[in-house]
């Protein structure tokens, strides 16, 4: 944990398309991927301090799932539970629209995503509408773990 002071209490609210410039930097900054970004923004969340955007975390929709993706936290306003706000926020998006079972990919977090529900699947079980997504298809996700959340409506994985 930083000893930096931190500036405000955050709140996270829906992305503009005017963040998308810090969301990428965001990104890049914590090495995750920009493929698709731009077309799913209007499913992302911020966390937003008097510093600027602090967080993100993104919903990308693909028929009757989804994609949980892109979430980042700058390290200073790590381990104060903004990314735990920002995974529950998506969560809450995708059952509030319906979404039948959400999807991530992670390389670094898979001891993170059980607590949420999250478990992990093989590759080959994700659904071709998610298969299809440009993080799912970039290049450094090719060796990422899968895992799958089922929201409460569902029994099983949707398979393609």
């Amino acid at each position: 944990m930083s000893n930096t002071p931190l500036n405000g209490a955050p709140h996270i609210r829906p992305a503009e398309p005017s963040d998308l410039a810090a969301i990428q930097r965001l990104l890049t900054v914590s090495g995750l991927p920009l493929d698709g970004v731009r077309d799913a923004l209007h499913g992302f969340v911020v966390a937003q301090s008097s510093d600027g955007l602090v967080g993100v975390a993104g919903l990308e929709v693909c028929c009757d799932n989804a994609l949980l993706r892109s979430v980042a936290v700058l390290p200073d306003w790590r381990s104060h539970g903004l990314g735990r706000a920002l995974v529950t926020r998506v969560i809450s998006d995708a059952e509030a629209r319906g979404i039948r079972a959400l999807y991530l990919l992670t390389t670094t977090a898979e001891r993170y995503f059980p607590s949420f529900g999250f478990q992990q699947i093989a590759r080959e079980d994700v659904p071709d509408d998610v298969r299809k997504t440009g993080e799912f298809q970039s290049v450094c996700c090719a060796s990422a773990a899968v895992m799958c959340r089922m929201s409460a409506t569902s029994a099983a994985p949707v398979t393609g």
